[in-house]
């Protein structure tokens, strides 16, 4: 039965009509003015919170009211609702405030790239709808909350360069909507959770430059992630073996585990995966053979170097054709190069140093593909180079020494202008060098020693070119007099080959010359007379020639000549007197005919054999292996009556000299014990607690702390709160008084004038006629050279602390600290101030083992920054002195990065300075533990050595390598060496925002290079 109808109730559905009717006519404005209301007030609440910041001016309402905060550029807005807010990269030191998420709709809240304290801010978990969340790139400290899945909508999750710690919570693995993980560069010392595995959805997983972790093994689960394409765990602690079932991770298409100690064999499924395009697992210690079933024809980037991978390379990978770059460097891969490789059409990077490969290189490399960067060398290779390495003009790099190629260099390098570096050293090379090479526009260097290369000079070169090293060929001909136009060359090496003709003066003119040898060649006629310009010239070399005249006294002129070797020639005359003034080892002026008496410098047994084989010498020293040149008997008599009267003269002169010192001790007692002397100045740079009274009365022996070249230390109490500080006593010695008062008001003038957390701060000075003071803060740890040296340790250090030994996180640091002052100093301050005097026993440590550079009595204020200064005389200390500044006493701030890079090695290794070997200082001893292909882990500091560690100290030692590079312009700045720094301990401020942290440790520097460029015997790249 139906039911009808009543009045009333068709009464009520007409109302209910009429009222939805009303309801849809009306303006959604009146439906959304309340929430709009609502949330510009938030905003606005937002701006009063951040103080008004000058970046948020434009958050004004409009009094039309036309236009609302949805307009505004850091907010995004759905139906009139605010859903995004943008506020990255502002510089907001502030915390994030709890009232954020009065802003109900949120979905996105990107803060990255600010300043942004504290604790994880839970604030956000209110914002129920969130599904975008960037904190990345700040300050935030301590645990990622185990509640995390409190944000149970959240799609992207990115904390990544914070300082997050701990374990990586659990509770990520119950967040089922993430689709991107980026924690990267954080401080995270505990465990990873296997529960990240059961991220069904995640698409991208970064956790690389984790290296405080605790070592961990690829959780089995993660291969479950089906939808994963993107992989990164570089340099994060990573150990174990690869787990076979990598190939099920179907959607993987990058895959970064390099830098961590991985072993075993590389599964055969991971190259089963159709979408894989990029491969890093470089710096591992895989082993056995790597797999030869290719399906994976998506790679762009296969990295395997620097493993212990065996086998040949495989055929397959000519089936790669999107492949741009193949580095299988330091490994055992033997046999040959397979031809298919140099058929791939997308091949740019080409690098298999380093290995023990043999046979021929396939003739069609550089045909079919833009190759930059071809690198062959250390193997045992035969035949000729590829014709075609140039053939699209894009070549830059050419590295294929110590091999045994023949034939003559390939004719397409003769117009290659793109080409920077060739070294094809130690092979059997012959046949003329392709013209167009000498002057292309970009080439730096040219090493192609110990080959049997033929041909002429060019009268120009390269205007770029700054190394030249021919020596052991066939070259001939004569030294052009274009040579003059060479303009750029510090390094001229063409010994042993077959020069003829005279030395023409032109190659005075090139100024920026280092390194000159000529040596073993057939050059005839006299010395270039003229050399003064050689000013930077520390090594030359003309022996074994046919040279005549005599030595130009000028020689003596040049303030860096170190070494000089001009023997076996046909030079005659006297050894001008100048050379003395030189400090020459080697020196060899033999198997000349050379006559009078020599210098009296060379008179002892260090240059017994400097001066063989001509006839003519004698020396008044019987110490000399030389004739005595007052063995005449018809000069005794002249002799005596001369010796009588000097010895008269003598006599004279040193009684004035007792009666001069007499007196002056009599002053110094009356000084010394205010006779002379009472008043002081004091010169206050701080706000002070303490007098001058005071710091006097406590200049006592008790007190004493050190003492050096320049004064005493004292450790000096100056309240009842037991505030100590440090007080130097320059020294009072008469001889010293013009050199010290130089330092002293140095020191005064530089640390006056510097504020930094990381610079020693100087308090006050206080002087009178007879003394000066400088009293700075105290440091309680004192130096790090008797931290990092025991036998310099004195026994009260040991028992005023717990600490013998300095762990490598402390180290590591301490050398961040250190950067960041030298950092100051040459970028920031104005002018650059360079220390000339960086040594560990100038880096004071506090209480707290903070670093402050010291010690500037020898600092040096440059009038314009990277500008070359030319000091009187060399200062600073063995080990620690860049060659440039020994050699030419030309200043500027790459000799503080040399001494720093020495540091790094001291901290690294645990060795001295000055403690390489029997012939070398650290930093040599170092470049030829790398050269001679030793592990670098070898090389490192026995007592702190932890394999946690081991890759972050390996990298700091590379990084102390490339600081004490021979060549100024191949050191990195302060800037850039602190940047690196910071990549090992605490996120990069950088201001390029990524999503992936991709390139290795060390290039993020614009020195991305060869360890060593100054004889071509190791080409890795950092």
């Amino acid at each position: 039965m139906t039911k009808q109808n009543t009045p009333t109730s068709s009464l009520q559905t007409h109302l209910h009509f009429l009222l939805l009717l009303l309801l849809l006519l009306l303006p959604p404005h009146a439906n959304s003015q309340s929430l709009q209301d609502q949330e510009q007030a938030v905003l606005l609440k937002l701006k009063s919170y951040l103080n008004s910041p000058p970046f948020l001016s434009h958050w004004i309402l409009s009094k039309s009211n036309t236009s609302s905060h949805c307009s505004w550029p850091e907010i995004s807005c759905t139906n009139n609702s605010v859903t995004k807010l943008f506020l990255d990269n502002k510089n907001i030191t502030l915390p994030v405030p709890s009232f954020i998420c009065d802003l109900k709709n949120l979905t996105v809240i990107d803060l990255s790239y600010n300043y942004l304290p504290g604790a994880f801010p839970k604030a956000v978990y209110k914002c129920s709808k969130l599904e975008y969340l960037d904190l990345s790139q700040n300050y935030f400290v301590g645990p990622i909350p185990d509640d995390i899945d409190s944000l149970p909508r959240l799609q992207q999750l990115i904390l990544a360069a914070n300082n997050f710690s701990g374990d990586i919570p659990p509770a990520i693995g119950r967040l089922q909507e993430l689709e991107n993980l980026q924690l990267y560069m954080n401080q995270f010392n505990g465990s990873v959770p296997p529960e990240i595995g059961n991220l069904s959805n995640l698409k991208d997983l970064n956790m690389s430059f984790n290296i405080k972790l605790v070592p961990w093994n690829l959780p089995s689960n993660f291969t479950k992630l089906k939808k994963l394409k993107t992989l990164w765990i570089r340099q994060s602690n990573l150990i174990g073996e690869l787990h076979g079932t990598l190939g099920e991770m179907e959607a993987l298409e990058q895959l970064d585990l390099a830098i961590n100690s991985l072993s075993g064999e590389i599964p055969s499924g991971l190259f089963s995966l159709k979408n894989l395009s990029i491969i890093y697992l470089f710096m591992n210690g895989l082993s056995g053979e790597v797999p030869r079933v290719i399906e994976s024809l998506n790679l762009s980037i296969l990295d395997l170097s620097n493993n212990n991978l065996t086998g040949t390379i495989p055929e397959e990978y000519g089936n790669l054709t999107k492949l741009t770059k193949l580095a299988l460097f330091f490994n055992g891969f033997s046999g040959e190069v397979p031809k298919s490789i140099a058929r791939l059409p997308n091949l740019v990077h080409f690098k298999i140093f380093n290995n023990n490969l043999s046979g021929i290189l396939p003739p069609e490399f550089g045909r079919h593909s833009k190759l930059e960067a071809f690198e062959v060398c250390v193997n045992r290779l035969t035949g000729k180079l590829p014709d075609n390495l140039c053939y699209w003009g894009k070549l830059e790099t050419l590295i294929a020494y110590e091999n045994h190629l023949s034939g003559e260099l390939p004719s397409s390098l003769g117009n290659c202008s793109s080409l920077k570096t060739v070294k094809v050293h130690d092979n059997l090379l012959s046949g003329n060098i392709p013209s167009g090479m000498w002057t292309a526009p970009n080439l730096t260097s040219m090493l192609i020693s110990n080959n049997s290369l033929t041909g002429e000079l060019p009268e120009k070169l390269s205007s770029n070119l700054s190394r030249l090293e021919m020596r052991d060929n066939r070259f001939s001909g004569n030294i052009p007099i274009g040579v003059s136009s060479w303009r750029g060359l510090m390094v001229f090496d063409g010994g042993n080959n077959r020069f003829s003709g005279a030395i023409p003066q032109e190659l005075t003119a090139l100024s920026s010359l280092l390194t000159l040898s000529l040596d073993q060649n057939q050059l005839t006629g006299f010395l270039p007379s003229d050399i003064v310009s050689w000013e930077s010239l520390t090594s030359l070399n003309f022996s074994q020639n046919q040279l005549t005249g005599t030595i130009p006294e000028k020689l003596g002129l040049l303030p860096g000549l170190t070494v000089l070797d001009l023997s076996a020639n046909q030079l005659s005359g006297e050894i001008p007197v100048q050379l003395g003034h030189l400090k020459l080892n080697p020196f060899n002026l033999s198997s000349n005919h050379l006559y009078g008496k020599i210098p009296t410098e060379f008179e002892n047994a260090a240059y017994e054999g400097s001066f063989l084989d001509n006839r003519g010498l004698c020396t008044t020293s019987s110490s000399a292996k030389l004739p005595m040149c007052n063995s005449e008997s018809q000069k005794s008599s002249k002799l005596m009556s001369k010796s009588l009267a000097l010895i008269l003269s003598f006599g004279i002169l040193l009684c004035l000299l007792a009666i001069s010192i007499s007196f002056f001790m009599v002053r110094s007692y009356w000084k010394r014990n205010g006779g002379l002397d009472s008043k002081w100045k004091l010169n206050s740079f701080q706000r002070l607690n303490f007098t001058a009274s005071k710091i006097l009365s406590e200049l006592t022996e008790s007190n004493l702390i050190g003492s050096g070249g320049s004064g005493k230390v004292y450790r000096v109490p100056v309240n009842r709160n037991g505030d100590v500080v440090a007080v130097k006593k320059i020294w009072k010695n008469e001889n010293l008084e013009k050199k010290l008062e130089k330092e002293f008001l140095a020191e005064v003038n530089i640390l006056s004038s510097i504020r930094h957390a990381n610079i020693v701060k100087l308090m006050c000075c206080i002087s009178s006629e007879s003394s000066k003071l400088l009293v700075y803060e105290y440091s309680e740890n004192r130096s790090l050279d008797l931290w990092l040296h025991r036998r310099n340790r004195p026994s009260n250090l040991l028992r005023s602390v717990h600490h013998v030994t300095l762990d490598w996180p402390q180290r590591l640091q301490i050398a961040v600290g250190a950067a960041q002052g030298l950092s100051y100093m040459h970028h920031d301050c104005v002018p650059p101030v360079v220390h000339r005097d960086v040594k560990s026993s100038n880096i004071l440590l506090d209480s707290d083992f903070k670093a402050k550079i010291a010690d500037f009595g020898l600092a040096k204020m440059l009038v314009k920054q990277g500008e070359l200064a030319i000091m009187s005389s060399v200062a600073g200390s063995f080990g620690y002195i860049a060659p440039e500044y020994a050699q030419t006493m030309r200043l500027n701030e790459k000799i503080d990065v040399y001494s720093f890079g020495v540091i790094l090695l001291e901290l690294t290794t645990g060795r001295e300075a000055n403690d390489g070997d029997e012939h070398t200082a650290l930093a040599e001893w170092a470049r030829c533990h790398v050269q001679e292909n030793k592990a670098i882990a070898d090389a490192l500091d026995k007592d702190i050595k932890e394999p946690c560690h081991l890759d972050e100290m390996c990298s700091v030692f590379k990084l102390g390598l490339i600081c004490t590079e021979r060549l100024p312009d191949d050191r990195p700045s302060m800037k850039e060496v602190l940047q690196i720094l910071l990549l090992c301990s605490r996120p990069v401020l950088s201001r390029e925002k990524t999503e992936h942290v991709a390139s290795p440790l060390l290039q993020n520097s614009k020195h991305e290079r060869t360890l060593e460029d100054d004889d071509g015997s190791l080409a890795t790249n950092v």
